[in-house]
């Protein structure tokens, strides 16, 4: 059957139905938000429910897809609860400061009022046409005077309470937007708006002290009430960005004193998480931009080298230089030395580019035993590795017998394969190993160890593999064992072998194998435990390979990476045998002073850029600093012909003579405006205050 086609007057045309419609919801002015009265005069709302919108930047020619997509989220949820009864606030304004609205206008050669006027036109008509439920009588602008008044008003209650001070510390400067960023205005060390790699520069600017908050924050992201719900409705994953972002650690500073041809009693201070590692300090580095750089110049006997170093440093980006697959360089100061005041030992001073100027104190204590961006620069600088941390294995248990020994890994570069212990009872391979017989020192167990399990003897010890501190039970004893045992490579100068008649050969035999098959047997046995065995052979195979004895093994298979967890403490004097974690703090109180810092910043707040609030702060030739009365506020900003940033520091502003030049608010004397302006965050950090 045929059908009929639907009449004229019952077909959706957009054009004219909406239209039609988003008139009279204007007129009747549906959306604006209603505050009933009764006839007492007393408010009877309905349940009060606020959705805000994120107020889009005026920068470009309109909006774009990424606008509705979150809009028409907020204008289904904001229609729902107005229809269920509820007083709904759903606003809308315009972040109209700041560089997004000003780089616009200096691409299209127009005042940035002007084309922050032109935006604000076309994207209100874009939203109209929309038909979203906003209440345009609730509209703000941040670049109103009106608005911005309370902007400057908020900045003035800061700089009262001492939370916003000058600064001329070297900041974020981007040489094509050619203005100061703070840290939120990067991403991967280039300008959020324009793609630059930001650099470093020494510039005066004003600075929120925002660490002033930082505990209180970290506080406030787990906080319940007195239900004991979480007070912060937040996924957990979120909260852990923002945890991180804050950057607690806590440690300790600690002071080393420099030792050079000048004696100028200097110190480099260095924060640490790892007090426990003091003892296994080979050497110090200082950021490439450390001041007390500059100072030791005329003491170290390669200055040229240095200051070549620290120039190229300048050029890298903070992201670049932290990269954990950038190749670490650095140079040594040579003739200076700094005093480690646990155990006396003059250790080098190297300066780095991994090193930030801005973070902690900018300088670190070496340990490469235990960190691995330490180590893999003193691998290749050739710098001592010392092990003061040995790490824990097993699970600790009463009545363990105390033994310590030796682990060996035996290569034999003529078969290139290792030998290992093939156990019988289940084909683990293990290590040649054995406890301490008397006052043995490791070596003496070592040798006498691989000639009773092998038979042995004609061998190279090439090299220590540090320490375990192994709880284990010994099948062979049948008893629970606790041991400090260190590992070794050996290389095999013969293969001849003594007649060994161990009565531990019952339990296993000994296998010649390479380096993947040992890989597909820990795989096999994964849930036994490999403990010590594993990393001994993980040590001692990669050694073996970067010495060039094991010729046929991938080499990134096989790494030696630092041990950066907590255990036992060797080779630390007095707190040698005791945990990492008890020894940490005690350490920290003797040769330290126990602090906490953050990886969170003070918040850079001004910009050396012309469309932005102007600070209401006054530079008096006798009283210095001062505020602009509140009754004076608000300081408009002077209109301008030239408006394109200067590069030199200063803002467009500082050209304008009338406007700069003025009396003190307080002596009546000659002073001047401050002609840094604020960054576009500061009209949008409170808007939706503003709404209500």
């Amino acid at each position: 059957m045929k059908k009929k086609p639907i009449p004229q007057s019952m077909s959706y045309d957009p054009a004219i139905i909406e239209k039609k419609w988003q008139k009279k919801w204007v007129k009747d002015k549906i959306y604006v938000s209603k505050e009933k009265q009764n006839g007492k005069g007393k408010k009877e709302d309905g349940e009060k429910f606020y959705v805000l919108d994120m107020f889009p930047y005026p920068s470009g020619e309109g909006l774009h897809v990424g606008h509705p997509k979150g809009y028409i989220a907020t204008d289904v949820v904001s229609r729902f609860h107005r229809m269920n009864g509820k007083s709904v606030l759903h606003p809308m304004g315009f972040d109209a400061f700041g560089l997004p609205a000003e780089n616009y206008a200096i691409k299209m050669k127009v005042n940035p009022a002007i084309g922050v006027k032109k935006n604000i036109a076309r994207f209100k008509e874009q939203l109209e046409i929309l038909g979203f439920d906003y209440d345009w009588s609730r509209e703000v602008n941040t670049t109103d005077p009106a608005y911005y008044r309370w902007t400057q008003w908020i900045f003035l209650q800061m700089y009262k309470k001492g939370l916003a001070f000058e600064s001329f510390e070297p900041i974020n400067w981007c040489p094509s937007c050619k203005t100061g960023l703070a840290n939120e205005d990067l991403e991967n060390g280039r300008c959020e708006r324009c793609g630059t790699p930001v650099e470093k520069k020494p510039l005066r600017q004003w600075v929120l002290k925002i660490t002033d908050y930082a505990e209180r924050l970290l506080a406030d992201l787990d906080a319940t009430g007195a239900d004991g719900k979480a007070l912060l409705d937040w996924p957990t994953s979120i909260k852990e960005s923002q945890k991180n972002w804050i950057g607690k650690s806590e440690g300790a500073e600690i002071e080393f004193k420099i030792q050079d041809s000048r004696n100028k009693n200097q110190k480099i201070t260095v924060f640490t998480t790892r007090a426990d590692t003091l003892f296994g300090v080979t050497y110090v580095v200082l950021a490439p931009e450390h001041a007390l750089v500059a100072t030791l110049l005329d003491s170290v006997s390669n200055r040229k080298e240095v200051e070549v170093y620290v120039a190229q440093a300048k050029l890298e980006s903070e992201i670049e230089r932290t990269d954990a697959k950038k190749e670490k360089t650095g140079v040594e100061l040579k003739g200076v030395t700094a005093i480690n005041p646990a155990n006396g030992e003059q250790v080098p001073v190297w300066i780095a580019d991994y090193v930030l100027a801005d973070y902690g104190t900018g300088a670190v204590m070496a340990v490469p035993a235990h960190d691995d961006r330490d180590m893999a620069f003193a691998k290749k600088y050739k710098l001592p590795i010392r092990e003061v941390i040995a790490e824990e294995t097993g699970t600790p248990v009463a009545n363990e017998e105390r033994r310590d020994g030796v682990a060996t890994v035996i290569f034999d570069p003529h078969t290139q394969k290792y030998a290992v212990l093939k156990w019988k009872i289940n084909g683990l391979y293990g290590l040649l190993s054995g406890g301490k017989d008397g006052n043995e020192s490791d070596r003496e167990t070592l040798e006498r160890e691989v000639a009773e399990e092998s038979g042995f003897n004609d061998f190279t010890c090439v090299e220590e593999l540090g320490h375990i501190f192994a709880h284990y039970y010994n099948g062979l004893k049948r008893i629970p064992r606790s041991a400090l045992a260190a590992g070794y490579l050996i290389v095999l100068n013969s293969t001849k072998a003594d007649e060994t008649r161990r009565e531990e050969h019952e339990k296993f035999d000994i296998a010649w194998v390479s380096a993947n098959e040992i890989v597909e047997n820990w795989k096999q046995h994964e849930s036994i435990g490999l403990g010590h065995w594993k990393l001994f052979l993980e040590r001692g195979i990669a050694r073996a390979i970067e010495l060039g004895y094991d010729k046929t093994t991938d080499r990134t298979m096989f790494s030696w990476l630092a041990t950066t967890g907590d255990g036992k403490l060797i080779n630390s004097g007095p707190f040698s045998a005791i945990s990492s974690t008890e020894a940490r703090k005690k350490i920290a109180e003797q040769y330290g002073k126990v602090k906490t810092t953050y990886k969170l910043r003070d918040w850079v707040f001004s910009r050396q850029r012309y469309w932005g609030e102007p600070m209401p702060l006054i530079h008096c030739e006798k009283c210095g600093v001062v505020p602009v009365p509140e009754k004076d506020l608000p300081v408009k900003l002077p209109p301008v012909t030239s408006y394109e940033p200067t590069g030199t520091g200063e803002s467009p502003l500082a050209a304008i003579s009338k406007w700069v030049n003025v009396k003190c608010p307080v002596c009546k004397g000659k002073a001047k405006r401050e002609t840094n302006t604020m960054p576009q965050w500061a009209g949008s950090s409170w808007y939706y205050l503003r709404y209500m």
